[in-house]
């Protein structure tokens, strides 16, 4: 492992102002989308799609790197240019999601393992060589009855820290994504209670495989109510209980939290993140920012529509949706912004 190779990415993905855009949504996951809004469901479509995006004029001012999928990285643009070297060229720096997504966990009912790690060191290699230098793992965890599992939990954990290993000695940066998610009633202080035992386990797992902390960011979920609770928390009580959380639990050899928005609304996500740095930001020991995928293409996706015409307009509303992100990365975000 190169830990200088390491800390030179993270440098440049934790530039002052700027996040992580998450496009990195599957076959399956832009099919939904696509088809929600009538726009054919190709891979030609898929190309388009991404090309607008990485394109966006002036997109470099908010956005520090780029999660791709396996596909996109493959792709190019109208004139032939790979997807990454326009990334490149924009400063910022490409990154590739590299699990293989999440299935029903043997013996544990309603809860899921990610899989993934099975010839990962090959395609590692292979990514590296395509201009990935970050990578992403997510793993799911779900709140209900009797759930998330000590087994469950561990089991995450456990590849979490094995995919970072790998990432690390291939000199790629992993983005540990241990993602809580939002689905649920559960309250304020029950996402609390869970965030808290998974960062734990996490950090505990990450130790034992030998992780250079220092060497890795961390994108987990907000602590927050659940989508379907009845009760819920004010924008100060998200922060205040999130911070709160992340202190207790994430050591401060961590150089960068890049929280996912994980549903949320996209002004919410913002607002969430704003008020974080805004109250705490000279207090914490690791950078607070973003990686969010819908929070920041929506609602430009449903702009664009899948018309060529279109896409000025939708590349004029993802680039204020990113610098609003950028504000919020300062504390600097207003509800007058939007």
């Amino acid at each position: 492992m190169n830990l200088q190779i390491l800390t030179d990415t993270i440098k440049e993905m934790l530039a002052e102002g700027k996040g992580l855009l998450a496009m990195d949504e599957s076959t399956g996951t832009c099919t939904k989308r696509f088809a929600a809004l009538g726009i054919p469901q190709t891979i030609e479509m898929r190309r388009k799609f991404r090309q607008w995006i990485i394109t966006t004029p002036g997109l470099n001012e908010s956005i520090s790197g780029a999660i791709l999928f396996d596909e996109t990285i493959r792709q190019c643009t109208d004139e032939g240019i790979p997807f990454t070297d326009v990334l490149k060229k924009a400063g910022i720096v490409p990154g590739i999601k590299v699990d293989e997504g999440t299935v029903p966990m043997p013996a544990f009912p309603n809860e899921e393992i990610t899989e993934g790690l099975d010839r990962l060191r090959n395609r590692l290699d292979e990514y590296k060589k395509l201009g990935a230098r970050f990578a992403k793992w997510r793993a799911v965890i779900r709140i209900a009855e009797n759930i998330p599992t000590d087994g469950c939990i561990d089991a995450n954990v456990h590849a979490l820290s094995r995919y970072a290993a790998l990432c690390q000695e291939a000199g790629v940066v992993p983005v540990v994504e241990p993602e809580v998610l939002m689905d649920g009633n559960h309250s304020l202080e029950r996402c609390f209670e869970v965030t808290e035992k998974v960062l734990k386990s996490l950090f505990l797992q990450l130790h034992i495989q030998r992780i250079a902390l220092e060497g890795m960011i961390l994108k987990p979920n907000m602590v927050i109510q659940g989508a379907d609770a009845i009760k819920k928390s004010t924008v100060e009580e998200v922060a205040e209980a999130t911070i709160q959380c992340f202190l207790e639990s994430v050591p401060a050899a961590v150089p960068g939290v890049a929280f996912l928005s994980g549903g949320q609304s996209p002004q919410l996500a913002t607002q969430h993140l704003n008020e974080m740095n805004r109250r705490f930001k000279n207090k914490l020991p690791w950078v607070v920012t973003f990686s969010f995928s819908r929070a920041i293409e929506y609602p430009a996706i449903e702009i664009w529509n899948g018309k060529d015409e279109h896409v000025e307009k939708a590349q004029k509303f993802l680039y204020h949706r990113a610098k609003l992100n950028s504000a919020a990365r300062k504390g600097e975000y207003k509800i007058e912004m939007e």
